[in-house]
């Protein structure tokens, strides 16, 4: 099931000129009504199913069905970002809740560029891309 957006909770974080959602969704469904100041995906079809924008998302807003592999059919998942981790709550058909959390990446955006992802490494010895411990080698019997 595709992200949904909750009306009444979504602010259109602030009427900036994107929201976080349009900012972090990764096949750029997510939009900004500009009349109604609220976000909503405008191609349901599409969605990745990511948790991308839920996940993102300040006001908590944006809902995703859970994946049966953790969260049954009934139930509801809520991420609660914080600074090092997101604390996933799971809300179950019979009231019961489970909370577990999980570190989030603390790389700077940006960070992994071609410029400088190889920075501080020893320039590749390509005399050695014949010889065991690479991927592509292939002991041949001449």
């Amino acid at each position: 099931m595709p992200s949904f957006v909750i009306q009444e909770k979504c602010d259109g974080c602030k009427a900036q000129d994107k929201t976080a959602c349009q900012y972090i969704c990764p096949n750029d469904l997510m939009t900004l009504d500009r009349e109604k100041m609220k976000a909503f995906n405008q191609e349901p079809d599409q969605c990745w199913e990511c948790y991308n924008c839920v996940k993102i998302c300040p006001q908590q807003a944006i809902e995703v069905r859970g994946y049966a592999d953790f969260c049954p059919l009934g139930a509801s998942v809520i991420p609660m970002r914080g600074q090092d981790a997101i604390m996933w709550t799971i809300k179950f058909r019979n009231g019961s809740i489970k909370r577990f959390k999980f570190p989030i990446r603390l790389t700077p955006e940006g960070y992994w560029n071609a410029d400088n992802i190889y920075a501080g490494l020893p320039d590749p010895d390509y005399g050695k891309i014949k010889g065991p411990g690479y991927f592509n080698y292939e002991a041949r019997k001449e």
